[in-house]
């Protein structure tokens, strides 16, 4: 903690945009001591500044929150970590508390809930949004000891890429290529690549289809 007793935090998030928006949101109530936007320079940074809590986007330049997360836990296990993401995939959330983030939390929360959120981190509690924390612990309901859960939750979305199944998402919740663009940080034009993508490898026609598709497997 700083002096003060603000929580010391850092930033890890490959969009600028994004991270002065999170400066902006949290203010005074903490100490933002860096940010980096890449893997490589968020390892070398949080192990040489130490913050007490790490806000880690899930896909960044590089490997990934989870490459972040094994370049400083064994050196830093003081450091907690909340992923702060647009994905609310389950194989992301998993995969990146399975490293060793103490919470998961999406990119629609409030500047007021992501400050609790970071202050009880930074006590050592567990903090992930409603509907992420369902399948988080029934990844984890076999204990320390249980089976290691599947690479793949869903064979068919497992074709998809990362950026392939947020744009999935976002078309399924009805929004047009250009607020996915928007809230991706994309091109309309990328959007529509993504789509058509996404529709050949599910074997999907429209976007009513690919709506259909991701309600009936609840990814909504």
């Amino acid at each position: 903690m700083s002096e003060l007793g603000r929580p010391r935090i850092f930033l890890v998030d490959d969009h600028a945009m994004f991270r002065s928006g999170v400066r902006a949101e949290l203010g005074d109530a903490v100490d933002v001591i860096g940010e980096a936007e890449d893997v490589a320079s968020a390892i070398e940074l949080v192990n040489e500044r130490v913050p007490d809590v790490v806000l880690l986007d899930v896909h960044l330049p590089g490997g990934g929150g989870q490459a972040v997360l094994h370049g400083v836990m064994p050196h830093h296990p003081e450091v907690q970590f909340l992923a702060l993401s647009v994905s609310d995939a389950p194989e992301d959330v998993i995969a990146v508390i399975r490293a060793g983030a103490r919470g998961y939390v999406t990119k629609t929360i409030s500047g007021e809930e992501l400050l609790r959120a970071v202050y009880r981190v930074g006590a050592g509690d567990a903090v992930f949004s409603p509907r992420l924390a369902g399948f988080v612990l029934d990844a984890f309901a076999g204990g320390a000891g249980g089976p290691e859960p599947p690479a793949g939750l869903d064979p068919d979305l497992d074709q998809l890429s990362p950026r392939e199944r947020e744009v999935l998402r976002l078309i399924a919740r009805g929004y047009t290529y250009k607020e996915v663009a928007r809230d991706l940080t994309i091109s309309p034009k990328t959007v529509e690549s993504h789509v058509s993508a996404v529709l050949r490898k599910l074997q999907l026609s429209t976007r009513h289809e690919l709506a259909k598709w991701a309600n009936d497997r609840r990814l909504v």
